[in-house]
């Protein structure tokens, strides 16, 4: 049986029981499928599952009538685009990536000479498909594969808990104590955990430094401690792994950056590090979910800075770009396949298309190129399709906001 007829079997039966589906649910949650198939089969079967048992359980209409599914699912359109807002107010999509939510980051000066840097959150509200100004109290988010809850920290950080947040109630729906404090929480690719980064002190406060000379500016530090992994449906907490940062340089400075959280390889097997630098020019290190020191993975040796990366299927891989345009790389040589428009490959669309920042082709070099907006883009084709407005601040949301993309 395949996977067409579990869905409508599995609607057969729920009517069977006296509880009716809505007309043409097998049809969405398929659709919904269609869009996922990027995904391993491991991962396609788990999640075709569980939308079956959320749509059967949950029906696509309220009792007035009223369309109550998640805005990112009701949006079917292949690009969903808004060239006339920045920042964004609804929903950007294409294939199938979403933007799932944008910060801005704002310096103030602290008692005591230090200074803080904190971010201000536009989260994807799935009930009315619009992004709204999140809650003060998160000082971190990172949204979940599918866009239905997110992991949050509370600041000041380091954090105790970690709350899971129901992005359509808009309510948290756990909290996970941890006993290291942690100020940065990564979902794995497939949605079920989280490697959380521990911190001794807030790696985005700059410290006066007591004996420090009165002119020099506060300085960076590095206190990470270690890392562990949560899984996400159970909460339980995997054992602390640690991974303390480089000491401070002889005259007392710390050359890093303060904030170097685990994030997860393309498949999920591995966590590595962006480095500002790193041994025989990499910027990335690596290590296994158990703390061990490992090599690249083949398919991401030659990974740099763009947050893309590889293509959902591996076959490609987003390469560092210019005004002028950015590389496609071939995963296994490292060797330039194509270039493709925009500066900064973001995220993968689907196997062929990428979202990137493009700025003005009128003003692209010198000052224009930080006038710039998502597109996407296509792998051997100069289309250019808009999907914000070029970036700029608001009142609401002061700065340049930075985009946060998932699988939707």
């Amino acid at each position: 049986m395949n996977v067409e007829e579990v869905v409508r079997e599995s609607l057969r039966e729920q009517a069977g029981d006296g509880v009716r589906p809505p007309e043409g649910l097998a049809d969405r949650v398929l659709a919904l499928r269609r869009r996922r198939r990027t995904r391993t089969f491991a991962g396609l079967a788990v999640g075709t599952a569980a939308v079956v048992a959320a749509a059967v359980a949950v029906p696509a209409l309220d009792s007035g009538g009223e369309d109550v599914r998640p805005a990112s699912d009701a949006q079917t359109g292949d690009v969903v685009a808004h060239p006339d807002q920045s920042p964004p107010r609804d929903l950007i999509a294409a294939g199938s990536t979403a933007l799932a939510a944008f910060y801005t980051s704002r310096t103030t000066e602290q008692p005591g000479g230090d200074k803080l840097t904190t971010r201000t959150y536009g989260l994807l509200d799935q009930k009315t498909g619009t992004y709204k100004k999140a809650s003060k109290k998160w000082a971190w988010i990172d949204v979940a594969p599918g866009m239905r809850t997110a992991a949050v920290l509370e600041g000041e950080l380091p954090a105790r808990r970690i709350g899971i947040l129901d992005l359509i109630t808009g309510k948290v729906e756990r909290w996970i104590p941890v006993n290291h404090p942690v100020a940065g929480v990564s979902w794995s690719p497939d949605g079920r955990e989280l490697v959380a980064t521990a911190y001794a002190k807030n790696p985005d406060r700059l410290i006066d430094l007591p004996d420090d000379h009165p002119k020099n500016p506060p300085q960076r530090h590095g206190s990470r401690t270690g890392f562990f992994v949560v899984d996400a449906p159970s909460g339980e907490v995997g054992p602390f792994r640690e991974l303390p940062q480089k000491a401070a340089g002889k005259f007392g400075f710390f050359e890093g950056n303060s904030r170097e959280d685990l994030r997860w390889s393309h498949d999920g097997k591995l966590l590595y590090v962006q480095l500002a630098t790193g041994a025989d020019g990499e910027n990335r290190t690596w290590y296994t979910p158990e703390g061990k020191k490992t090599k690249a993975p083949a398919a991401e040796r030659y990974a740099g800075w763009p947050e893309a990366g590889l293509s959902p299927d591996g076959k490609l891989l987003a390469s560092d770009g210019d005004d002028k345009g950015s590389p496609v790389l071939d995963p296994r040589t490292g060797k330039k396949i194509t270039t493709v428009p925009g500066q900064q490959q973001l995220a993968w669309a689907d196997n062929k298309r990428l979202i990137a920042w493009g700025c003005d082709p009128k003003k692209c070099s010198g000052k224009g190129e930080f006038r710039n907006q998502l597109v996407l883009v296509t792998v051997d084709s100069e289309k250019v399709v808009p999907l914000s407005d070029f970036r700029k601040a608001s009142d609401d949301y002061p700065g340049r906001w930075t985009p946060m993309f998932a699988a939707r």
